[in-house]
């Protein structure tokens, strides 16, 4: 697929306090600045959209902001598109198999409403649970029909907006924006018939459409507050404003209490984009979820990436640390018959769950109706789901509910390796998922050791309740910044819990040398629990291994002749590291005094240590003269190490003269000044004047 952007335009994230050097060089490249703002969350950063004259190229214009010092990230604004497959006549049958079940352990509904790879949304109905206004989901995707019938009631309404009055009444950038904001054409319409808007329309219904009001569909929520983020109009949209939308969003929840659960993403389109990365961590971090259509190329998604599925929050984004917690739930589209769909993306490793999405029954702009096909259909089921599970047990986390979610999943022939979690999407079985007794693995730590030692690092995984069933979980160590092989041997295994049991153990050898490598970890994931009556509950620990290393950081003196033109300062570290080391350095008059016509120059700055390197150089200007004197000192200080100690902060630097005392010099103190010329005055008032700063 090619890559597709808009043209002439960039995004550039930096670091703030460079603003007035990017402006500089902004303007240097003729460049536009479209607009610029800085994430809720993310303080040490700010986003800009700029415009570059059609004639230039992007690449080398990336490059260029790129190296200035303080830019976290230069990069295309890609465009994007709806994940939508066309709507084959043959799927209109009026079917709405999305929410039915395969009415196990109840019967619910009539006749012809039994679908087994149905999610299960009945199920959930029959016993009461239908949603609740206290939910909020956000959309971002095209517009939305607010005033459908079927959607109307479940839109929802800024409380601290005043509608129509032009006044920003709540601060958060966005004069009257009243049931969300229009990204794409920059204004407080949410829907416009012009661009179509059916996409995300029918999104909206699949979530929460209002249920049991005898007309249409009924969505996964009967009862829920729907936001709509307009950022996609006729012909796509572009980064930029999904960033902006995604940022609208957590800045609601953050600064102004909007109970907003998780975001709606049925698009994709575009390469890696640092600025979205960060947008949707920043989410992550205020407690939102991000779901994603998965995408309709039929590709696996681990060999080729497709976004904004691909992303994760436990990845770091250029300028953002990773979240705490994986927010992003990729979804492949289901058939009717159980089938993956002939058009669905999959990935056993970067793709989470199937869910309905082809011939799927939902609202349409006009109050009207009709069935669409993708992963963008299969999408919103998960996302309902989400606030189903959210209306009942609110004060959960988000990282429990994605593993409801997940953990709940029916196993299903052909999603098995193709998605993470091997089935389909079963509401009800989410809703229960938190009551079953939970399986975890706790976190462990170790001191290394000597070189050539090994030791024992032991973890332990335990059931929070008793089952009358043998079951088994595999578990397995993958490398974070320990390495496998040089810091701890790769484990892996089963264990088997019998009826009664609640407790297992099982080891990890850690590996001793004689590096200075800070604390090193690695994670340790269980996995394919072979029992639907337990649950995961901590699936994944940290091991944790203990540097019994010891480095420093030493300065060394130095004796340079004043006429030498420089002096070098050595700066060495004890013993390699495998992590960066960084210094501050400055120097400081003694004896000797720093200054353009004075002893030497001074200076300042910051030097960073690779892993493994053990030496760098500070470089001292000096200032030859022709004034016999004696002598000179001054000094290079170490402060501010990040990574190691400073165990020899200061190191003196001697300058030495190399000028002969003349008898007319002495003269002009212990003679008359009768006896000099006046090329002599000239030449010693001169040598003067430059001892003293002056010209």
């Amino acid at each position: 697929m090619a890559a597709d952007f808009v043209s002439g335009e960039l995004i550039v994230q930096y670091e703030p306090d460079i603003e007035e050097s990017f402006l500089n060089l902004s303007r240097s490249q003729n460049a536009q600045v479209l607009g610029k703002f800085q994430p809720i969350g993310g303080d040490s950063r700010s986003v800009a959209r700029i415009r570059l004259p059609e004639s230039r190229d992007l690449g080398g214009a990336i490059a260029t902001f790129q190296n200035l010092s303080g830019v976290i990230s230069a990069e295309y604004n890609w465009k994007v598109s709806k994940s939508q497959v066309a709507n084959d006549t043959y799927y209109l049958d009026g079917s709405h198999w999305g929410a039915y079940s395969s009415d196990v352990p109840n019967n619910v509904g009539g006749l012809g409403t039994t679908n087994e790879f149905g999610s299960a949304a009945e199920q959930a109905w029959d016993l009461g649970r239908t949603g609740s206004s206290d939910v909020v989901v956000g959309i971002i995707d095209e517009g939305i029909d607010i005033s459908h019938e079927d959607l109307r009631q479940n839109i929802w309404t800024n409380p601290n907006e005043v509608p129509n009055d032009g006044i920003d009444n709540d601060r958060n950038g966005y004069i009257d924006d009243v049931n969300g904001w229009d990204f794409f054409n920059r204004d407080n319409s949410v829907y416009d018939a012009v661009d179509g808007d059916d996409h995300g329309t029918h999104v909206a219904g699949t979530i929460g459409a209002v249920g049991g009001n005898g007309v249409g569909v009924a969505g996964i929520n009967w009862n829920v507050k729907i936001l709509p983020a307009k950022f996609l109009g006729s012909s796509g949209g572009n980064i930029s404003d999904a960033i902006l939308a995604i940022d609208y969003m957590t800045n609601l929840k953050v600064n102004h209490g909007v109970n907003i659960v998780a975001l709606n993403n049925s698009w994709g389109g575009g390469g890696y984009s640092p600025a979205l990365h960060a947008a949707i961590i920043l989410a992550a971090n205020a407690g939102i979820l991000f779901v994603a259509a998965a995408g309709n190329s039929y590709v696996d998604n681990d060999v080729y990436l497709t976004y904004p599925a691909s992303y994760s929050t436990l990845e770091p984004a250029d300028g953002q640390p990773a979240s705490s917690y994986e927010s992003v739930i990729s979804v492949a589209a289901l058939t009717s018959s159980g089938s993956m769909a002939g058009y669905s993306n999959w990935g056993f490793n970067s793709v989470d769950i199937t869910a309905p999405g082809t011939a799927i029954m939902s609202t349409l702009p006009g109050n009207t109706y009709g069935m669409y096909s993708g992963t963008s259909m299969a999408t919103p089921h998960v996302t309902g789901a989400i606030a189903l599970y959210e209306s009942i047990l609110p004060t959960d986390s988000p990282a429990a509910v994605r593993e409801a979610i997940l953990g709940s999943a029916t196993p299903t022939p052909s999603a098995l390796g193709k998605v993470a979690s091997g089935g389909r999407l079963n509401i009800l079985d989410s809703l229960n998922y938190m009551s079953l007794p939970a399986l975890s693995i706790g976190n462990a730590s170790l001191v290394e050791g000597a070189t050539g030692q090994s030791s024992t690092m032991n973890f332990s995984v335990v059931l929070s309740a008793p089952v009358t069933e043998t079951f088994s979980i595999q578990y397995a160590t993958s490398d974070r910044s320990a390495t496998a092989g040089a810091d701890y041997l790769a484990a892996s295994g089963v264990l088997t819990f019998n009826p009664g049991e609640t407790s297992k153990t099982f080891s990890v050898s850690v590996l001793g040398d004689a590096a200075v490598e800070g604390v090193e970890t690695f994670l340790v994931a269980l996995s394919n629990l072979s029992s639907r009556a337990v649950r995961i509950g901590t699936g994944v620990a940290l091991g944790s291994i203990v540097d019994d290393d010891q480095t420093g950081l030493v300065i060394s003196d130095n004796v340079t002749m004043e006429n030498a033109g420089f002096a070098r300062f050595t700066v060495s570290l004890l013993n390699p590291t495998n992590t960066s080391v960084s210094v501050r350095f400055a120097t400081a008059n003694g004896t000797a005094k720093a200054g353009k016509n004075t002893d030497y120059n001074s200076t300042s700055g910051t030097l960073t240590f690779a892993p493994g390197e053990t030496v760098k150089t500070i470089t001292v200007a000096l200032n030859n003269d022709k004034l016999a004197e004696p002598n000179e000192t001054y000094f290079v200080n170490l402060s501010n190490a990040t990574g190691t100690t400073i165990q020899d902060a200061q190191a003196t630097g001697v300058i030495q003269d190399d000028d002969s005392t003349t008898t007319k010099e002495l003269s002009v103190f212990a003679f008359s000044p009768d006896l000099l010329t006046a090329s002599d005055w000239l030449s010693l008032t001169t040598e003067y004047s430059k001892r003293r700063g002056r010209r």
